[in-house]
């Protein structure tokens, strides 16, 4: 059975087999050129999700590690073929760690920086989208956005439009947002 509808798929080697199966008279298949300046964001995508499947692919106590390893042969692998480009400090360090933050203990107004960071993390993570919904279960948007005011240094709110009961529940948050110097610009049509 084939999938009928739109498609914005890299053709692989995969893809390119099944769509020589299919018959031609009874299926209008569309192929498109690669835009050469879209070339490197599609590739990096498909990557992403190959690069991801593989390394999930690897188990046991060492995987860590050898998920690391792995990732750095693939910069190696790129270092060697961009011969004049230098991809050493890209190296995945051997410890693998997240950096989760910095802050100065010189100046700061909390004393308990486990607590505070717990305070203004978002619980989606900072590196991937989310889509949020107005169910009931699961992560609130206030609540996400609330931790995104408390850890950020610069906000810009653009919204169609605004009224005071959609702020005010994010009152507390900006307020101390800006009373730490926080620069905060709202752009609406009302």
């Amino acid at each position: 059975m084939v999938q009928q509808g739109l498609y914005e798929q890299l053709i692989n080697k995969l893809v390119s087999t099944r769509l020589k199966n299919l018959d031609r008279n009874r299926f209008y298949i569309k192929e498109s050129e690669i835009d050469k300046s879209e070339a490197a964001k599609v590739f990096s995508q498909y990557l992403v999700g190959v690069i991801r499947f593989a390394l999930n692919q690897i188990s046991g106590d060492d995987s860590i590690e050898r998920q690391i390893e792995l990732s750095n042969k693939i910069i190696f692998l790129l270092r060697t073929e961009l011969r004049d480009e230098d991809f050493d400090e890209d190296l995945i360090a051997t410890e693998g760690k997240i950096l989760s933050a910095i802050f100065s203990k010189l100046d700061a107004s909390f004393s308990d920086f486990e607590k505070h960071l717990k305070e203004i993390t978002p619980y989606t993570r900072l590196s991937q989208s989310e889509l949020f919904t107005g169910n009931n279960a699961g992560i609130s948007l206030e609540s996400e956005i609330k931790k995104e005011i408390l850890s950020s240094d610069r906000i810009n709110f653009l919204v169609s439009f605004i009224k005071w009961t959609g702020i005010r529940i994010f009152e507390k948050e900006l307020q101390e947002f800006t009373e730490r110097g926080g620069r905060l610009k709202v752009i609406t049509t009302s």
